[in-house]
């Protein structure tokens, strides 16, 4: 009995909501609507704050990461 409460509960937390996948629609969202420069650091701030919906602190963080200066 306690292998079957095992096994149901394996295949419950497996079979949890699978992960989104990436289409790269939000890579081709700065360069569609921006004249876009990743190494400039306002503009890939305000990239990332339309495109991914971030905040200042995230995109300063994620552009920093990236290269821009």
């Amino acid at each position: 009995m306690r292998v079957l409460a095992v096994i149901l509960l394996a295949l419950m937390t497996a079979a949890g909501e699978p992960e989104q996948d990436i289409t790269g629609s939000t890579a081709a969202c700065p360069v569609r609507n921006y004249s876009y420069n990743p190494r400039d650091m306002n503009q890939c701030v305000n990239a990332c704050k339309t495109c991914d919906h971030g905040t200042t602190v995230t995109c300063t963080t994620s552009c920093t990461l990236k290269g821009a200066h």
